[in-house]
């Protein structure tokens, strides 16, 4: 464990963030820690968000304070239309974002990385897994939301926000996160159904860790369960927490993502 406080990561200021110029000429913002040559080679750490959020959150701090203790490799970006990234977010799909995910660890990281992908980026981690076995080593996922486009949401909408949907191309939907609500789009619902992933066995064989709060209003705790069904790998470990919300970001939360984080990389390290 990090002897790190990941709580208050504040005293650290990294210079403005990096970028990587995407084929279409968009860029997609993300701050690299390097690790510790001397220390043991333990996997890089890349940290994936959530719907409509950013490389800034409590998670994300959290977990690159624990890197610059432990002398581990830690990236996080913003994708497409989010933080400090180019683009607009209407413009973004799952299949988009997973390419900025896989642009992000082509380009910014060396050898195998652990993805902790939270919400939506529980659902991004895995496509990049699979487009990506060769450099993923591991998985941590925080509420991750696999296929959440059709089951959370289209499955969910009343009749008239599909009707709107189908009609203007576009519904906002408020958010408990933010000021801004959700936009949601069409293009979204429709091309999210091209990588579906929890109607069939899902070839992953790396250790993976999912982390979900019992009382999670947004994503269901049993859809974590059924996600260690449906993998392939046999070293899957599903951490319930009592009364926990969907955000899991307060100080015992941050303390588990970093503790379960420094775990699995302890198990996937070699030498230096």
């Amino acid at each position: 464990m990090s002897t790190a406080d990941p709580f208050h990561p504040a005293p650290f200021h990294p210079a403005g963030p990096e970028s990587l110029t995407r084929p279409d000429g968009s860029t997609i913002a993300y701050h690299k820690t390097a690790r510790d040559k001397t220390a043991k080679r333990a996997p890089g750490l890349v940290f994936l968000g959530g719907f409509m959020s950013d490389m800034t959150g409590a998670k994300a701090l959290a977990l690159e304070a624990h890197a610059r203790a432990s002398g581990q490799d830690f990236v996080r970006f913003d994708y497409l239309g989010h933080g400090a990234s180019s683009g607009r977010f209407e413009d973004g799909t799952i299949g988009r974002w997973t390419e900025d995910a896989v642009a992000v660890i082509d380009q910014a990281t060396e050898g195998p990385q652990i993805l902790v992908g939270s919400s939506m980026g529980g659902w991004i981690m895995l496509l990049a897994a699979l487009a990506r076995p060769d450099r993923v080593a591991g998985l941590v996922g925080v509420a991750a939301a696999p296929d959440f486009t059709e089951t959370l949401m289209w499955r969910d909408f009343a009749p008239e926000i599909r009707a709107t949907l189908e009609r203007d191309g576009v519904t906002y939907e408020p958010s408990e996160y933010s000021e801004e609500p959700y936009a949601i789009t069409m293009d979204l619902i429709v091309e999210g159904r091209k990588h579906l992933v929890m109607d069939a066995p899902i070839p992953i064989a790396c250790p993976v860790r999912l982390i979900h709060g019992s009382a999670d209003p947004d994503v269901p705790w049993k859809l974590s369960l059924e996600l260690m069904d449906r993998l392939a790998s046999s070293d899957v470990e599903v951490t319930l927490v009592k009364g926990g919300g969907h955000r899991l970001s307060e100080p015992e939360d941050l303390e588990r993502l970093t503790r379960t984080a420094a775990a699995l990389s302890e198990q996937l390290s070699r030498p230096a």
